[in-house]
């Protein structure tokens, strides 16, 4: 593993150029370009606060904390990282599929190709921390969050996020040329996921929910859950996951790495093959 990352960054400016041509692909024939990575997630953040912050505001409210008179940003918090998250997921799952000619033809590791669509997408992240920074700074200045130290927190987020998904794109990447119905199945766990994970609402409801404590445990063993609480912990220290959770998430998410690092070159000979 360690010779592979040295040879992944010994090709970091083909992994580089890889980057901005999918993004010039994704974007070229769009007016807006760029703008569609902050539309579709604050569209989507706009719809779950109508449901959860109008509809049912009273019953979301008595499990946000501190975070009830700002769940706007709660919101978004959770899905400009969700973003980020389903569209690494998708994204990265057709990676060698779609693009078989350049990886027979490139003499590239060919990680490269998995990974880039994961840079690829928090790039894009990237460009709408600057409407999150707003919306924080506003909710700041109006006194209902108060910021500080753990915007540090941030850099730890992303850094653990960025861990696993590049573990889960060399994994489903490879086993997708085997197997086409990994594409489909990943659809699926994509939604279900989503709810599967605190992006909408807090940890704090699934733990005072009554559920059997095994349920809770398993569910907490999803990397994802404390990934998102320290996104979340970022605005509201309160939400910053527990030791056990921090451990079971960082541990998981190397996990996640070795497992998907390991798979990708066991497979590779058959994947080129089948290529």
């Amino acid at each position: 593993m360690t010779s592979g990352v040295g040879a992944l960054w010994s090709h970091r400016d083909a992994l580089r150029i890889l980057v901005r041509r999918d993004l010039a692909v994704k974007y070229q024939q769009s007016v807006l370009g760029y703008l569609w990575s902050l539309i579709e997630p604050l569209g989507t953040g706009a719809i779950y606060w109508f449901v959860f912050g109008v509809l049912y505001a009273r019953d979301t409210t008595r499990h946000l904390g501190e975070a009830a008179d700002s769940y706007p940003l709660f919101l978004i918090t959770g899905v400009f990282a969700w973003s980020w998250t389903s569209s690494a997921i998708s994204e990265a799952t057709n990676a060698l599929t779609g693009q078989s000619r350049l990886i027979t033809t490139m003499n590239i590791p060919r990680q490269v190709f998995p990974i880039g669509r994961v840079v690829g997408r928090v790039a894009e992240y990237a460009a709408g921390l600057p409407i999150l920074i707003g919306v924080a700074v506003a909710y700041a200045v109006a006194d209902r969050i108060d910021l500080g130290w753990s915007v540090l927190v941030l850099p730890l987020a992303v850094t653990v996020q960025g861990v696993l998904l590049v573990g889960l794109a060399l994994l489903l990447s490879a086993a997708n040329v085997l197997m086409r119905d990994v594409e489909r199945f990943m659809r699926l766990a994509v939604r279900l996921l989503f709810y599967a994970t605190p992006i909408i609402y807090p940890l704090s409801l699934v733990r005072d929910s009554g559920l059997p404590g095994w349920v809770t445990v398993a569910y907490e063993l999803n990397p994802l859950v404390g990934i998102f609480q320290l996104h979340h912990a970022v605005w509201y220290p309160d939400e910053f996951p527990d030791a056990r959770l921090l451990a079971t998430t960082v541990a998981g998410s190397l996990l996640v790495l070795a497992a998907g690092w390991w798979t990708f070159r066991r497979l590779e000979p058959a994947v080129l093959k089948e290529l």
